[in-house]
C-alpha cells in the first residue's frame, strides 16, 4: 500500500470496531417456552436473547417489530407459553444514514477491483453519532455505485476525522475480503508520518495495552486493567529540528495492532504528544502539569486564601468594635437626655460632662 500523506493527528484502522454499517440484524423467529407462561414479552425476551438489552428489546416491540402469532405485540403483554415469536429488527441509525451524497473526492488510483483515495483533514470516513451526512461513505455511495452491495461501502480501514492521508477502499466483494485478510495478516505495509513535539528517539518499540480511559470517555490510555487489549507500535525518526522544549521531530509509525487512538496515546506516552492534537496534550510545552506541580499550586493558593481569611476576620473584628463603642456613646447621650427630661440633677450631674455641670449650678443660683 502506498504511504499516507503527511498529517498531524492518525488514527487506526477500522478492525478495532465492532459495529457493521453494511449488515443489519438477521430476522427471529422463537418459540415462547411454557416456563414463560405469565410473564411479560419482554421479560421473556430478555431471557431468551440475553445478547439483547431489554431496553432495545422494548423499542422493537413499541416500533412494531415484535409480532406474537402474526399480531404486533406489546410491552406488557403476558404470554402463555408456546406462541410463536418473530422479530425483524429495524435498521439502525448507521444504517439508515449510508445513503449516496455528492462529495467531491481526490481519487488517486482507480481500477476495475479498488479505488485510493487521498482523505482531506475535517471529512469523517463513515456515519456515527455526531455525523449521519456528508461523511467519506456517503461520497463513495455517490461515486461507486457499486459499493452499495458491499459492507461499509467497500471500507476497509479509516483515519480520524483531523486526519489527511491515502485510503484503500474496495470495489468488489472479491477485493474487500482478500484486503481484510492482507491487513489481518500484517502483510500490508502502512506508515503513518506525524510531528511529534521533542526530540524523539532513532527507533523504538511502543508496546503497551490500551484500555478507554475512566475519567474521560473520549480518550484512551495505557492501562493494565483486565479490559485492555495490547498494541504495539514501532517509531522511526526522520528528521529532528530545534532543541529543548523547542524541538520538533517528524517520526514515521507503523503498527502491529490497530487500536483506537493506538499511535496518539502510545507517543504521549513516551512524552511525545503529537503537535496540534487538542487531547493527548501531555508532556508538551504549555500543556497540563504533573500532578505534583498542579497539587503544590493548588496548596500555594490554599495558604495564600487562608491569608486573606484572616486579615478580613481582623478587619470585621475591629469593625465591631468601633460599632460597640458608638453603641455605649449613643446610650449615654440618651440617658444623659432623659435625665434633662425628668428634672434629676442628681443623675444629669453624674452624666453630664464638666462643663454642663457648672452651667446648670449657675442656673441653680438664679
Amino acid at each position: 500500500m502506498s504511504t499516507p500523506r503527511e498529517a498531524e493527528i492518525v488514527e487506526t484502522d477500522v478492525t478495532d470496531e465492532s459495529d457493521d454499517l453494511g449488515a443489519g440484524e438477521a430476522p427471529l423467529s422463537l418459540l415462547a417456552p411454557n416456563s414463560a407462561a405469565g410473564e411479560r414479552l419482554d421479560k421473556a425476551l430478555a431471557a431468551l436473547l440475553p445478547d439483547i438489552s431489554r431496553s432495545r428489546l422494548q423499542q422493537w416491540i413499541e416500533c412494531g417489530a415484535v409480532r406474537v402469532d402474526g399480531v404486533a405485540a406489546r410491552i406488557r403483554q403476558a404470554l402463555a407459553g408456546g406462541e410463536r415469536i418473530d422479530i425483524v429488527p429495524p435498521p439502525s441509525p448507521a444504517q439508515l444514514a449510508m445513503r449516496p451524497e455528492p462529495i467531491a473526492l481526490d481519487v488517486v488510483y482507480e481500477d476495475r477491483h479498488i479505488a485510493v483515495l487521498a482523505k482531506p483533514p475535517g471529512l469523517v470516513v463513515h456515519p456515527a453519532a455526531g455525523n449521519w451526512s456528508g461523511t467519506l461513505a456517503n461520497g463513495l455511495l455517490a461515486r461507486f455505485a457499486q459499493t452499495a452491495a458491499l459492507p461499509r461501502a467497500g471500507i476497509v480501514h479509516r483515519l480520524d476525522a483531523d486526519t489527511s492521508g491515502l485510503m484503500v477502499v474496495a470495489l468488489t466483494l472479491q477485493a474487500q475480503t482478500d484486503l481484510v485478510r492482507q491487513l489481518q495478516a500484517r502483510t500490508v505495509t502502512r506508515e503513518y508520518w506525524a510531528i511529534v513535539a521533542g526530540a524523539a528517539p532513532k527507533a523504538a518499540t511502543i508496546e503497551a495495552a490500551l484500555a478507554r480511559d475512566p475519567r474521560n470517555p473520549l480518550r484512551f490510555a495505557v492501562s493494565r486493567s483486565a479490559r485492555a487489549r495490547p498494541a504495539r507500535t514501532h517509531l522511526r525518526c526522520v528528521q529532528t529540528v530545534g532543541s529543548g522544549r523547542a524541538a520538533l521531530s517528524w517520526v514515521v509509525c507503523r503498527l502491529d495492532t490497530g487500536r483506537t487512538h493506538q499511535i496518539r496515546v502510545h507517543l504521549e506516552s513516551i512524552g511525545h504528544p503529537l503537535v496540534g492534537d487538542p487531547v493527548y496534550r501531555r508532556g508538551r510545552p504549555g500543556a497540563a502539569r504533573p500532578r505534583r506541580q498542579r497539587n503544590a499550586a493548588c496548596q500555594q493558593r490554599n495558604v495564600a486564601c487562608q491569608q486573606q481569611n484572616a486579615a478580613c476576620q481582623q478587619q470585621n473584628a475591629a469593625r465591631r468594635q468601633r460599632e460597640a463603642a458608638w453603641r455605649r456613646r449613643e446610650a449615654a447621650w440618651r440617658r444623659r437626655k432623659a435625665a434633662w427630661r425628668h428634672g434629676s440633677r442628681f443623675r444629669a450631674r453624674r452624666c453630664m460632662p464638666a462643663a454642663c455641670r457648672w452651667f446648670t449650678r449657675r442656673c441653680a443660683r438664679r
